[in-house]
């Protein structure tokens, strides 16, 4: 049995400030579903050769061998996901050929990211352009054209197009879309990574992917889409309030732990292929302090969707989702639209040494604590009050 795989509602030790308290209650997951019918199959590694479809071909599958495959989508939630998905590999291409150009040769020298660290960049940017003629080309005529942007740097977009793509995936009716999209996400898991690389971070700190649903995605990109052209049909996904991470601050744990710096102001983990960091950006059981916004903002391209909340009344947890988990900790309001909780201590699996929160986790506040796993997450949109925030651990 798989333990703690889900939800795990932890209300914890008594921390610092005596903000919170209570007792960890993890909840238990079997891997296989709540409902005992649902396992229709007998899983035994038995199976009857005379309703195999062709040789060396077990019964079963979705239309493994379908003559015609379909590579466009087949429902409004394929149009709706597919252009999502376009929309960011719109801006992963603006952000890598923009950087190129905004910062200077001596200051990429600086910190440690050469001419052929650049080149790998640079490249990226030509990934790009190839997922956005598939995407584009699987959509028709009618796919939402590139846009202008706005950054900050501070921001993870290879990062928020991977888990996005991740929790719709195999929601998808058109299982033909679905191959080709995989096949293109699965090149921005190794950018992501290549991209920690280059921060010097350790390459990959999680024994699995995040998922996350639509509307989480398109809140975390949306701000930083200025204008799109009058002929971009409006997206149906929801815009939540935006949630800020107040304290720990990035900056702070850039400058005095991730990137701790000599006397000259170089870097101490430069890019490299993997730096084995002593110091970590936070530790499980820290204060976490939150700032959020009323819903009602206008934001995104044009200024032409609006922030909402379909959840009843305040937020009473922090729901934490990262690799295979849902975990909940109490939320202690400290103010109007402010709140605090810690960072969770949890493992993927009760007899596992890989802690769930590490690398880039995300962030929500909700009025529930919503037993879930990765297929069904999107039920948790109901209660979301605001986020995501990404969060670095680890």
């Amino acid at each position: 049995m798989l333990s703690s795989f889900t939800a795990s509602l932890f209300t914890g030790v008594f921390l610092a400030r005596s903000l919170l308290s209570c007792q960890a209650a993890p909840t238990e997951f079997s891997g296989v579903g709540a409902v005992a019918a649902n396992l229709t199959y007998n899983a035994t590694g038995d199976f009857d050769p005379t309703k195999t479809p062709a040789n060396y071909t077990p019964a079963g599958g979705i239309v493994p061998m379908e003559p015609n495959p379909t590579y466009h989508p087949l429902s409004d939630f394929d149009y709706q996901s597919l252009s999502l998905a376009l929309y960011h590999e719109y801006i992963e291409y603006d952000l890598f050929n923009y950087g190129l150009t905004k910062f200077s040769d001596a200051e990429f020298e600086e910190a440690g990211i050469t001419a052929d660290y650049r080149h790998l960049i640079r490249f990226m940017a030509q990934q790009e352009i190839g997922h956005i003629e598939l995407i584009s080309n699987m959509l028709g005529g009618d796919a939402p054209k590139a846009c202008q942007y706005k950054y900050d740097f501070e921001s993870k977009l290879t990062q928020w197009t991977e888990s996005g793509v991740y929790g719709f995936l195999n929601h998808l009716d058109s299982r033909a879309a679905a191959n080709l999209l995989l096949q293109s996400i699965t090149t921005e898991a190794r950018q992501e990574m290549s991209l920690r690389q280059l921060q010097g971070l350790f390459p990959y700190p999680v024994w699995f992917e995040t998922g996350l649903p639509q509307s989480f995605a398109w809140t975390l990109v949306s701000p930083y889409i200025v204008t799109c052209p009058p002929t971009n049909k409006k997206l149906v996904w929801q815009n939540f309030p935006a949630l800020h991470v107040v304290s720990p601050p990035v900056a702070t744990n850039f400058t005095n732990g991730s990137y701790p710096q000599y006397p000259n102001g170089t870097y101490m983990y430069p890019a490299a292929v993997s730096t084995n960091r002593t110091l970590p950006m936070s530790l499980p059981g820290q204060i976490v302090e939150f700032a959020w916004e009323a819903p009602g903002k206008k934001i995104g391209p044009n200024s032409s969707y609006t922030t909402a909340t379909s959840a009843k009344g305040a937020p009473q947890f922090a729901a934490w989702i990262s690799q295979l988990n849902v975990t909940y900790t109490p939320l202690n309001l400290t103010g109007n639209n402010t709140g605090a909780t810690y960072q969770p201590s949890v493992h993927l699996y009760n007899d596992s040494t890989q802690q769930v929160i590490n690398g880039s986790s995300f962030v929500v506040l909700t009025d529930v604590a919503l037993p879930l796993t990765p297929f069904n997450l999107s039920a948790i949109n109901e209660h979301i009050v605001a986020g995501p925030a990404v969060y670095s651990s680890g």
